[in-house]
């Protein structure tokens, strides 16, 4: 690789890890050309993306975006390839959980890194089972509307019962006329 060109992949990894907001980094020695072919399809379909370039360009690349971490350094060894995951960070652990479980424990999950929180490789499935952002934000939308429909159902309780008050009352005065 020539010097212009180990630059562009630098370049084209920063970017893509500036966008990411979850980083999968894995060792796919063993794994055939077919199976690589066939997760970075999973993952593309989901709209992730998958790459594999020499660790020295990753760590470069990382360190230009100032998200180098030593656990991340230390995670850099034989062959790496990351999965990025924007939108949704845990989106590749799921994908990359049953992809593993179909494939003879391949690839082998180095280290995750989701919002700035490490995890390592063997937390695989408790990451995969963290809610999408989605899900939280749903959760948080519903426990904001709790207090306003508890209060809505109190306004409408009271309207209710003012109603039924002065049908009471109106009663009242039909049977003291009668």
């Amino acid at each position: 690789m020539t010097r212009e060109e180990k630059t562009q992949v630098v370049a084209e990894l920063k970017e893509v890890i500036d966008r990411s907001s979850g980083l999968y980094f894995t060792d796919f020695e063993g794994m055939t050309v077919e199976q690589t072919t066939r997760l970075r399809a999973e993952l593309r379909k989901a709209g992730l993306t998958y790459k594999v370039a020499k660790n020295t360009l990753i760590r470069r690349a990382l360190d230009d975006s100032g998200r180098l971490t030593e656990d991340i350094r230390k995670a850099l060894v034989s062959q790496t390839g990351v999965a990025f995951g924007f939108e949704d960070p845990v989106a590749p652990a799921r994908i990359l959980k049953d992809f593993i479980e179909k494939n003879a424990d391949k690839p082998n999950l180095k280290l995750a890194v989701l919002e700035g929180q490490v995890y390592p490789g063997k937390d695989l499935k408790k990451v995969a089972a963290l809610p999408t952002k989605k899900d939280v934000m749903a959760s948080i939308v519903g426990s904001l509307q709790a207090p306003m429909q508890g209060i809505v159902g109190v306004l409408g309780a009271l309207q209710r019962d003012i109603v039924y008050l002065m049908d009471a009352i109106e009663k009242k005065k039909a049977e003291a006329a009668a």
